[in-house]
């Protein structure tokens, strides 16, 4: 119920087991080192030449099994069959990665792990790897930018239930209360107990004060089941301390917490092509925000190349859903189904870019 816990609800990142019927593609693993850890990746790449590009994949919050599992295999065979690459890995304590896994890992930290790995590649000279593109899902909203902020020729960024300049846990609690059947009476007063919450702890408040302003709201059913069991008083303490000694940004206006200080600027300054796609039954990320700052920043100006597509039943995992909601992604096992046009939109999308066609040998 603190802003130190609200990256937990953006990029709940579950794949899609669909498996698409591509062209032949290999498929290799592909390690690099990052903050003195070993990260296990793995690259695929046409098996009959050489990829015009890399995609190289920006996953949201979470934990991942990305080798073993086969993350995103449907949609990486889809990218070679259009000939390119696509390289993506475990995070720090996934899979055979090292280290151990940190929910609490900055989008500044994920940024230069993801520019380490594209180093490796062009250290290695992997076919493709002079041009870069990158594909990224919710919180990579935040990384990507980053990442092109400090190489700016990447080739072009494909930005999937993107975020905003600000947090969106208030967001994602609002619309799955909803989801959940709250009153719109009962939903309001949750929203304005979450808000005080916020407000005690990143003040330096105390723990008493805290729990009697959210005493409602730690009740309901759906908030219980999104953070488990209760912190304690010593956890609060812990937690505040750190979270104040971060100094982190709010909006004025808004009271939000903002993630990438001068972000509105960042994204001015990005000139690759832009693709940005967005599920409208988006219970995490308000997409609407994120589009309209797209358009204000991308989409503006004589070098902007934004192209933006919304798919009506599409969650924020670009999966067809039933409620859409948070309890349904966590609770649902089995192979899931892509949103229709989903990744047809991005391969149409990068073949009607003539610089990512395959070269002519």
């Amino acid at each position: 119920m603190n802003a130190r816990s609200l990256p937990a609800a953006i990029g709940l990142t579950l794949l899609s087991c669909q498996l698409y019927a591509a062209e032949p593609m290999k498929t290799e693993s592909l390690d690099f080192q990052f903050d003195g850890k070993r990260l296990s990746g793995t690259l695929d790449q046409p098996a009959d030449r050489p990829p015009s590009a890399i995609v190289v994949f920006v996953l949201g919050h979470g934990k991942t099994d990305v080798v073993a599992g086969r993350w995103y295999y449907d949609l990486r065979s889809r990218f070679v069959e259009a000939g390119l690459g696509c390289y993506l890995w475990d995070k720090s304590g996934c899979g055979k990665s090292e280290g151990e896994y940190d929910r609490d890992q900055t989008v500044q930290s994920s940024a230069q792990e993801t520019l380490a790995a594209i180093a490796e590649l062009k250290r290695r000279g992997i076919a493709g790897s002079d041009r870069i593109g990158l594909w990224g899902i919710s919180r990579a909203g935040w990384i990507c930018p980053l990442v092109i902020e400090q190489l700016p020729d990447v080739a072009f960024w494909i930005s999937v239930s993107g975020t905003d300049d600000k947090e969106s846990f208030g967001y994602m609690l609002e619309t799955n209360l909803r989801i959940e059947g709250r009153s719109e009476s009962v939903v309001r007063s949750l929203i304005t107990e979450w808000r005080r919450g916020n407000e005690i702890f990143q003040e330096g408040g105390s723990f008493e004060e805290n729990q009697r302003a959210t005493e409602n709201l730690r009740q309901d059913p759906f908030f219980k089941s999104f953070f488990g069991e209760e912190k304690t008083k010593a956890a609060y303490l812990l937690e505040q301390k750190t979270f104040i000694a971060e100094h982190h940004s709010f909006d004025e206006a808004s009271g939000l917490m903002v993630y990438v200080p001068g972000f509105r600027q960042i994204l001015k300054e990005i000139r690759c092509p832009v693709l940005a796609l967005f599920g409208e039954k988006d219970s995490v990320v308000d997409w609407r925000s994120t589009m309209a700052l797209y358009k204000e920043t991308i989409g503006r100006g004589v070098d902007a190349d934004l192209a933006i597509k919304t798919f009506p039943s599409c969650n924020h995992n670009m999966l067809q859903c039933r409620t859409c909601g948070v309890r349904e992604d966590r609770e649902t096992t089995g192979p899931r189904q892509p949103c229709d046009g989903y990744q047809g939109a991005i391969i149409t999308w990068v073949k009607e870019k003539g610089s990512f066609r395959p070269r002519r040998l």
